[in-house]
């Protein structure tokens, strides 16, 4: 796996094929498609960033890369996608073998170009935040958010423009430009406003009457600035005021009968907030952060009825189609998602309530705009409070917010792309690289990311459309390559605009004895997630989808095309190195949340979903395969099987499966820790060994967003349950073989061995 990780270092793609099958009929052999799991904008420290524009191909407008064919005499270069013949402008001119710009070297395959024009203007854009708070609790989480807003509002740059709605049965817009005495402007909670109405009755034309044709957005466009700062203000300039209006924000004050929910416009308010930054400041990646705490019951995006009789929405209900809210809700926020890309502007989503608030349906609207989402269960939680933190901090770990991106592919013409999964929405730029078949968003070749940031992660599916055996094109050697560019067009945290440019290229085989090439490039890790993406998709799409048994179909498919084995024979079945985890990772991925529904709201299905579609590969094989560390007096921290044998009485685990960090004491260590040996002199080791799990939980937590909640538990206490439910059923309570201060699990659940066994019986036949 040691040289995939280098190639993501370089490049920041994994893909689960890095030798490709050169075929349509090949590529479907392979199962797991043809797919690239890219991070647009990670950070590379020896990356150079051009300060000039970058020169594209007459043709099909790729940009200038290493893999070109360059002629220094006639001062030429050939476009390896279509292979257009390109004069190199007179700029170019000194160009030769030992004098070449940054863009040729080989080991630049990644580099970025930054825009001259945005360079010369002198002040980059401002950041913009919306607060959209919701004041339907009781006062202690009232209290909780109001402290955490206003250590946000601490941290923010003192440029940022804010913004304040605040949402109960009524909608109120704060203006905060108006310090003397705090106003609002009320929007009723059951009607749906236009942006028309919106800009009437906030009283946008008193000063400069509505031109009367044209589009209003922004100051260029029919605004004044002054009537635009009365609502969006800098950070320096409206902190006291934001500050006394959250100090005196109160609970609705609507009466709720105590049979009833409360009444609740998150929808409303949510499209209060789209209008009025589509009019004051469009195209400029301004933010959403939305903090709800309960479920909404008023306006189109309403999730559940006010009775309290009338319970949320489960899988069960969606299944047999019983939600009769759900598709309406679904639509609404569908159409605000349109809206708010097409205005350039992001949905943060903070969802903090025992209760369900609704992300299944604001789903679609968050990951159309490339929201973060946190979910936890009150806002005093550190799942919360330090997330949110997380968001506005500026130093090793920020989040680095980018806006603005477009993202582009181009690649060789036997390629087509069906579609990205991830955190984007097609921009309908349909050409001959779009495949019939569409997966995520589709049909395109160029799609907007109104909000990424330095870990946003995009899985692209491919399709191969050569039909042909690969004899007929032998003559050209050249084309047993397939070239692949990614565009991300973006503007930097900084303010600036970039243009960052990956070009990749990797060998096709096709024909027998192809086999071993395509295994000798097989990501495991890679494969795995992009199945993991897939399942989830098709699981949300697609009607009476089973997910367990198209798994194992593709599964044993694998097997049966890639293991050796003599037919009917089980016992002589093996796997190459190259594949031996991928069934490890395909029976973790069968019972993890993203497959599992069961005991999980539609919401935490939604959320787990939303956190696997835009994380690398690193962080995604965590959420499918937990990574556990064993700690014991015997020997320091090392790696342990995912497996119920790995506790014992005298040993500490660490599981991190990406959403919880839990911390498993052992039954011996949690009495000597009980009975206070740590605070002893003599059993400073002890201390240590207590000490050490925490040490690497802090180190995992740290560097993670949402940050994941942390469980400190002994054996047999009742939090163990988040270690067992991950742990691989080997010693279950009807089998024979006990371990002497080890476990066994309650469950029906067949094993990996049993799994693994099944598998090779099924792939031999």
């Amino acid at each position: 796996m040691g040289e995939f990780v280098e190639l993501e270092a370089q490049d920041g793609v994994r893909m689960p094929w890095n030798v490709l099958p050169g075929t349509k009929q090949e590529s479907s052999n392979c199962v797991v498609p043809v797919s690239a799991i890219y991070t647009p904008i990670k950070p590379f420290p020896n990356m150079p960033v051009l300060p000039y524009s970058p020169l594209r191909c007459r043709a099909c407008r790729s940009v200038l890369n290493p893999f070109c064919t360059v002629d220094f005499s006639a001062k030429i270069w050939i476009c390896p996608f279509c292979f257009q013949r390109n004069q190199f402008p007179p700029h170019y001119a000194s160009i030769s073998d030992d004098n070449l710009p940054a863009e040729l070297f080989s080991q630049y395959t990644t580099i970025e170009f930054e825009d001259p024009q945005t360079i010369s203007s002198s002040a980059p854009s401002p950041m913009i935040f919306m607060f959209v708070v919701d004041t339907c609790m009781i006062e202690e989480e009232m209290a909780f958010l109001k402290s955490a807003l206003s250590q946000a509002i601490e941290l923010l740059h003192e440029n940022s423009l804010v913004g304040l709605i605040t949402f109960g049965t009524l909608v109120h817009v704060h203006e905060l430009g108006f310090g003397e005495i705090t106003k609002t402007y009320v929007f009723k909670g059951s009607k749906d406003v236009s942006k028309e109405q919106l800009l009437e009755q906030m009283g946008f034309f008193l000063k400069k009457p509505k031109p009367p044709t044209g589009v209003i957005a922004g100051a260029k466009d029919g605004l004044s600035a002054d009537s635009i700062s009365r609502f969006l203000l800098p950070a320096s300039q409206c902190e006291f005021t934001l500050n006394s209006v959250l100090e005196e924000l109160q609970k609705d004050p609507w009466p709720v009968p105590p049979d009833q929910r409360a009444s609740r416009c998150t929808s409303t308010a949510l499209s209060v907030a789209a209008c009025l930054l589509g009019a004051c400041v469009p195209g400029s990646g301004a933010r959403i952060l939305a903090f709800i705490g309960g479920p909404s019951t008023e306006g189109l995006g309403a999730i559940v009825s006010k009775n309290l009789s009338e319970p949320i929405r489960s899988h069960k209900d969606l299944d047999k189609d019983s939600a009769p809210y759900y598709h309406k809700a679904v639509k609404f926020y569908e159409g605000l998602a349109k809206q708010l890309v097409h205005q350039g502007h992001v949905l943060d989503l903070f969802a903090c309530a025992l209760d369900q608030v609704g992300v299944a349906e604001l789903k679609v609207a968050v990951e159309k705009t490339g929201g973060l989402v946190v979910l936890a269960e009150s806002f005093g939680h550190s799942v919360f409070k330090d997330s949110l933190r997380r968001i506005f901090q500026s130093g090793d770990h920020d989040l680095g917010l980018s806006s603005n991106g477009i993202f582009e592919v181009n690649c060789s013409k036997d390629i087509k792309v069906q579609g990205i999964i991830g955190p984007c929405a097609s921009l309908e730029k349909k050409g001959p690289l779009c495949s019939d078949t569409v997966v995520g968003q589709g049909n395109t070749s160029a799609w907007k990311m109104c909000g990424l940031d330095k870990a946003t992660t995009l899985c692209l599916i491919f399709e191969i459309a050569k039909k042909d055996s690969p004899d007929a094109t032998a003559q050209q050697p050249s084309s047993y390559q397939f070239y692949f560019q990614f565009l991300t067009y973006y503007q930097h945290s900084s303010g600036q605009m970039r243009l960052r440019v990956t070009t990749l290229s990797r060998r096709w085989v096709a024909g027998p004895g192809s086999a071993q090439d395509l295994i000798a490039g097989f990501d495991q890790e890679a494969a795995a997630v992009a199945m993991a993406r897939l399942v989830s998709f098709k699981m949300e799409n697609e009607a009476e989808f089973d997910p367990i048994r198209w798994l194992d179909k593709a599964l044993i498919h694998i097997c049966a095309r890639f293991g050796d084995y003599q037919k009917d024979s089980p016992s002589s079945f093996s796997l190459s190195s190259r594949l031996s985890i991928f069934p490890q990772f395909m029976f973790h991925l069968r019972r993890s949340q993203f497959v599992q529904v069961f005991n999980n709201s539609p919401d935490e299905t939604a959320y787990f979903r939303v956190i696997l579609n835009r994380e690398n590969v690193a962080n995604s094989a965590v959420m499918i395969q937990p990574s556990l560390i064993s700690y014991s007096f015997h020997s320091g921290p090392e790696p342990a099987l995912l497996d119920v044998a790995a506790i014992a009485a005298d040993r500490i685990l660490l599981l991190d499966s990406y959403f919880t960090v839990v911390i498993f004491h052992g039954a011996t260590i949690a009495q000597w820790r009980k009975a206070g040996y740590h605070n002893q002199p003599e059993h400073q080791a002890f201390a240590q060994l207590l000490q050490a799990p925490h040490d690497d939980a802090d180190e995992i937590i740290k560097e993670r967003f949402p940050v994941p909640r942390l469980v400190i538990c002994d054996q047999h206490g009742s939090q163990a349950r988040f270690l067992l439910a991950k742990l691989n059923p080997s010693a279950t309570y009807n089998s024979d073989s006990l371990l002497p201060g080890g476990d066994v699990l309650f469950t029906d659940d067949v094993s990996f061995e049993v799994f693994l066994d099944h598998l090779q019986r099924l792939a031999v036949q």
